[in-house]
């Protein structure tokens, strides 16, 4: 007799300890679901995907018409993205805003552009706030009688390596950003500025010798 109520005792442990796994478990996985409900899964998410959330995320502003030779006051806005009803990311996105010239050179008949860094802005953002970097001061107009025009981008991950830098399919003078080809997916967007000083990239420019190019590179990140 006392060992039959040993093994239901034992028997009904057994079963209370089941029960409260299953119970552990499933609370533990609706709390992982809540968890995953309140911000956007991107841990594996691919270059093209972190462009696709970041061109919607980036703006520029004070670049439209380039009334402002300058920029003064000119910016690019990675906003916040729960202003559009939209999640955050789960994990931080890395993301860089990158400045260069591209300047048409011209030796004889052939005619390429150089694409020389101005200043590279590294940041990291899960879209929960927005984050603005402001245009370099003083960005180079380039030498008299060369066609130059500063391009700013912003992209996922890591700094653009040599194959992946930009470049265009038409004249510089005539360029615009559809005419602007990166050699990656990870560009979210990009803008082509007015050239600084417009007579030097009229159609019938003068033909300027080349030249070695100078330009100081700044690298910043702010994590």
């Amino acid at each position: 007799m006392h060992s039959t109520q040993t093994r239901l005792r034992h028997g009904a442990l057994t079963a209370c300890a089941a029960a409260l796994a299953l119970l552990a478990a499933g609370c533990s996985k609706a709390s992982a679901d809540a968890r995953a409900g309140d911000c956007r899964d991107d841990g594996h998410w691919s270059g093209r995907e972190q462009a696709a959330w970041l061109r919607t995320a980036v703006a520029f502003r004070g670049t439209a018409d380039g009334a402002g030779p300058s920029y003064e006051g000119a910016s690019v806005v990675v906003r916040a993205q729960h202003t559009g009803g939209g999640r955050v990311l789960c994990q931080p996105l890395g993301v860089q805003v990158e400045f260069w010239t591209l300047s048409a050179r011209t030796t004889g008949t052939e005619t390429r552009t150089e694409t020389s860094s101005v200043m590279r802005y590294g940041l990291s953002t899960d879209g929960s706030r927005t984050r603005t970097v402001g245009f370099p001061r003083g960005l180079p107009a380039g030498q008299d009688g060369i066609c130059t025009r500063v391009l700013v981008a912003a992209y996922a991950g890591a700094p653009l390596s040599g194959p992946e830098l930009p470049w265009t399919t038409q004249d510089l003078a005539i360029a615009g950003d559809m005419d602007v080809r990166f050699g990656t997916e990870r560009i979210g967007a990009h803008r082509l500025l007015p050239p600084q000083d417009p007579t030097a990239c009229t159609t019938d420019r003068p033909t300027a010798d080349p030249s070695p190019t100078r330009s100081t590179t700044w690298d910043i990140y702010h994590p």
